[in-house]
């Protein structure tokens, strides 16, 4: 009989590693079927909660935050891209791609919660923000993604429009902060275990292995 296994995966849409990781883990957990009954919730996190709302340019941003050249800018994005690819997600930016506010995402991800539909939100998301280049703080990009979730459209543009689950939001974001959490993605296991990073299916499937072996 699988183990149940609670996993709160602590992340960004913004954040390309965020992506790959969640690749990684689904394909891990894919693997792992027969041993693991996972049950995944999204927890907010936001690398840049102070964004302006017409956003940054990435490559002045990287500068001015990690004082990356423009040349290491393109090089980072080529590799995160090219491992990306590998699990089957396209990554299409550019010199010309933006960083923005991703607070009203991470509302529409706490009601999806509750709808049932986070894991799909959570995926068209990251689809419209890293592969269709939109502005994941446009009202328009949101509701159209959560329709895409399988959302009603309406529904989820009244939780934009009335500032609905900020205080919750806030709330789950101090809570993982709180417990040590300042860098995503982290993969947090039944309360427990942290895995770090955008691990490659294989790691995650050494460590999901290696946890559904112990003692409840």
């Amino acid at each position: 009989m699988p183990r149940p296994m609670k996993i709160d995966f602590v992340s960004d849409i913004a954040c390309p590693w965020c992506i790959i990781g969640l690749r990684g883990l689904e394909e891990a957990l894919a693997r792992t079927g027969d041993l693991i009954d996972a049950h995944i919730t999204f927890q907010p996190f936001e690398l840049n909660p102070g964004m302006a709302p017409e956003g940054e340019n990435i490559v002045e941003h990287v500068a001015r935050k990690y004082g990356s050249t423009p040349e290491q800018s393109a090089a980072n994005r080529q590799m995160i891209r090219d491992r990306a690819a590998a699990l089957g997600f396209a990554m299409n930016g550019s010199d010309e791609s933006r960083i923005y506010n991703t607070f009203d995402a991470h509302r529409l991800l706490h009601w999806a919660e509750e709808a049932g539909h986070q894991a799909a939100l959570k995926h068209a998301l990251f689809e419209a923000y890293f592969s269709k280049q939109q502005n994941p703080s446009d009202p328009e990009v949101l509701v159209a993604a959560a329709e895409a979730a399988g959302l009603d459209g309406a529904a989820a543009r009244e939780v934009i429009e009335s500032g609905r689950y900020a205080e919750e939001v806030r709330a789950a974001e101090r809570l993982w902060q709180g417990r040590g959490i300042n860098a995503v993605p982290a993969v947090v296991i039944d309360d427990r275990y942290l895995i770090s990073g955008g691990q490659p299916p294989e790691a995650f499937e050494q460590a999901l292995r290696q946890i559904a072996a112990e003692p409840a």
